[in-house]
């Protein structure tokens, strides 16, 4: 999926606005996209970046065809400069090494983008000489930060910055998405009510313990349904296996209680009662709570099996 497409499904009014500060040569020279992971924020800076050097703009759109289009999408045009993390953090000589780029002559005409993806990792020495960089930019110059943790630039830069807020995936837009990928719709809005961001959707569609865990999480879901004593059983002879990591335990906790929701929506939309289901549905969310807790898995699930058949 292109960048245009993406982004004028899923951050239309976003789009609208870059379209029309570059149409009519009101851009800030820098911008701060903040929002969850996978969102559109790098689609963003990226469609910007071929907005503004495509050699063949076609309805307001980079073409996406031509040699400037092309080598921005592999990392290679030299007027487009890529800042990330070096281990943990970004470190200030990634920063010096930007400014010593932007000093010289652009290799080629047309705008200098540079693009600082987790800018909210930057050190303080890092945080202190991008500001510098922003309070005296560079002529024709955009700056872009991306940011899962808008809380963490320094309120300095962002003074310096234009805020450009991406909302959450809508689940129809990430159930669409997942669905292009060859995902069956059953599994696609199961993750889809895991997640809101794209690029952990796709991550979880294929991770095989994930695959695994769902399957087993729908025979414990139907075991509880039953109010059979096999759910008990259950927990220690599969559940306990597959959960080893806290991660693994808090997402068996979380698809059980996608499972739960989309069996009160069934009922509630065949007129049935969903008192039974709301109880089952309070009882996932205080095992949850138990869970971050550190009260130990197993007990938990067991305890949780029991209060539902009992």
């Amino acid at each position: 999926m292109g960048e245009e497409s993406f982004l004028a499904q899923s951050q239309s009014l976003v789009y609208t606005q870059m379209k029309r500060n570059v149409e009519h040569e009101r851009l800030a020279h820098a911008y701060i996209f903040e929002g969850d992971s996978g969102v559109g924020k790098h689609e963003m800076a990226l469609w910007l970046a071929k907005r503004l050097l495509c050699l063949n703009v076609m309805e307001d759109n980079p073409c996406e065809q031509c040699m400037n289009c092309s080598r921005i999408n592999e990392g290679e045009h030299p007027n487009v400069q890529f800042i990330e993390p070096d281990g943990q953090t970004i470190k200030v000589h990634q920063i010096r090494q930007l400014q010593a780029e932007l000093a010289k002559s652009s290799f080629e005409k047309g705008s200098q983008i540079f693009i600082v993806q987790q800018a909210d990792k930057m050190n303080p020495s890092a945080a202190n000489s991008l500001l510098k960089l922003l309070e005296e930019p560079v002529s024709n110059s955009v700056a872009i930060l991306e940011t899962n943790v808008l809380g963490k630039i320094l309120p300095t830069i962002q003074s310096r910055c234009q805020i450009i807020h991406f909302t959450p995936l809508a689940k129809e837009h990430l159930i669409k998405y997942l669905e292009e990928k060859q995902l069956p719709n059953n599994v696609a809005k199961l993750i889809a009510n895991l997640t809101s961001s794209y690029d952990k959707a796709v991550e979880i569609s294929e991770d095989q313990w994930f695959n695994e865990t769902r399957e087993l999480v729908a025979t414990w879901f139907n075991y509880l349904k039953k109010e059979d004593p096999q759910a008990f059983i259950f927990v220690q002879k599969k559940l306990v296996g597959q959960a080893k990591e806290k991660e693994q335990q808090r997402m068996i906790f979380a698809i059980l209680l996608v499972y739960f929701q989309n069996e009160r929506d069934r009922s509630l939309a065949n007129g049935q009662e969903t008192q039974w289901i709301n109880h089952i549905l309070e009882l996932i969310l205080q095992a949850q709570q138990k869970l971050t807790a550190n009260v130990a898995f197993q007990g938990t699930a067991e305890q949780l099996a029991l209060r539902i058949i009992s």
